[in-house]
């Protein structure tokens, strides 16, 4: 049985990942991520896993270590965030072209400038088409399965893509919290021993990460795409086998009090636990207000977010992110995009919100939820907002 206990949620995910019985791992620290991999340093150091800790100068190297250890058939783990992410950059999307299936904790943190340490989702954003497979929890018992989940569906036979999982620095990865931390035999049973489709060995030459030239790299990038688009359905299925084990349902887009919602919240991340307290007091008020949560970012659930906003006349994106000079945020976009063409899509509004680690309190969240449902009888057409920008 699993046991009870209290930990801090960045330490949490290092206890997970040793439960995965790595490899390998190449970590170089930054905040607010650093106590991952002090934490998995100490448990390697320990003797408490048979895996290689590798100290490298640059969150480049990092990666470049573990798409090394990988493509030998090694099961690898590294940990990043904010401009440690954007260092990454150059490296990212040739790990996934690789078919390399490695997992990535990444705390997110604002892109500086100005210089700022605290939590938004602007980092894995600029990411968005690395190739990478992309996943949101929202507390410390979520990081902890996600990060097991994140294995077992980077390995797949059908899969063999790298996956990043989010958890919002500081309001997450510093936060004490209380969780079931798994059993070994547990993590055995639903995580099977990594057998690579294909590995670098001396007596077997193989050759991967090859010069592409124009006359294959459209089907290159085809090929890429339908490998993210397809992983969808293997990413449903390890979600179902969790379910069963541990009894943990996780959901592309889970929904909070939806049914007769005329207004929904969408977020991502922490943020949604504060929302679902925004929402039972909106109810209490008698108005008609639901959440939805976006847990699975790429591949994009199309089919789920259609059906979850039927019946909606407004739908409130929250987006912790921003694209200059564009439609607003990232998020908002996206969900725009997902229902166009739909006869009776909600109207979209996208609210800036969270930004640098501004906070957000359950009175925010009822104030968007009541300013959106007056935006839908004043069909205002603006596409975003900043929320809460003084002086304005």
């Amino acid at each position: 049985m699993a046991k009870r206990i209290g930990m801090e949620v960045a330490m949490a995910v290092a206890e997970a990942v040793a439960l995965c019985r790595l490899d390998m791992a190449a970590v170089y620290p930054i905040t607010p991520n650093t106590h991952v991999a002090e934490h998995l340093s100490d448990i390697v150091a320990e003797g408490r896993i048979d895996a290689e800790f590798l100290t490298v100068e640059s969150e480049h190297s990092a990666m470049s270590a573990v798409m090394g250890a990988s493509a030998t058939g090694a099961r690898t783990f590294t940990a990043t965030s904010s401009q440690g992410l954007m260092y990454m950059a150059e490296v990212l999307p040739i790990a996934s072209a690789m078919r390399l299936p490695i997992v990535m904790s990444v705390a997110n943190r604002a892109i500086s400038g100005p210089l700022n340490i605290w939590n938004d989702h602007s980092d894995i954003m600029y990411q968005r088409d690395a190739g990478w497979i992309s996943i949101f929890g929202e507390n410390g018992q979520e990081m902890i399965d996600l990060a097991i989940q994140a294995f077992k569906i980077a390995e797949h036979k059908d899969v063999l893509l790298p996956v990043n999982f989010n958890m919002d620095g500081f309001q997450l990865t510093h936060m004490v919290e209380p969780f079931e931390m798994p059993e070994q035999s547990e993590v055995d049973k639903f995580l099977p021993e990594y057998v690579p489709y294909a590995t670098l060995h001396p007596d077997r030459p193989v050759t991967m990460g090859a010069l592409g030239m124009p006359e294959i790299f459209n089907e290159a990038m085809q090929g890429k795409d339908a490998a993210m688009v397809n992983s969808k359905k293997v990413i449903l299925e390890v979600w179902k086998e969790w379910e069963r084990m541990f009894g943990r349902k996780y959901e592309p887009v889970a929904s909070y009090r939806t049914e007769d919602a005329e207004v929904l919240l969408l977020t991502m991340g922490s943020m949604g636990e504060t929302a679902e307290v925004a929402v039972d007091e909106l109810r209490k008020k008698g108005k008609a207000v639901g959440l939805l949560k976006l847990k699975l970012w790429r591949p994009f659930p199309f089919e789920e977010l259609k059906q979850a906003v039927k019946g909606a006349k407004v739908l409130a994106v929250l987006d912790r992110a921003v694209s200059f000079g564009g439609p607003g945020g990232p998020v908002g976009s996206e969900v725009r995009s997902a229902l166009y063409g739909e006869a009776d899509r909600p109207a979209v509004l996208d609210y800036l919100i969270g930004l640098g680690g501004r906070d957000m309190s359950v009175e925010d969240f009822i104030a968007i939820a009541e300013k959106a449902s007056l935006a839908d009888k004043k069909k205002t057409k603006e596409l975003y907002e900043f929320y809460g920008v003084r002086g304005k």
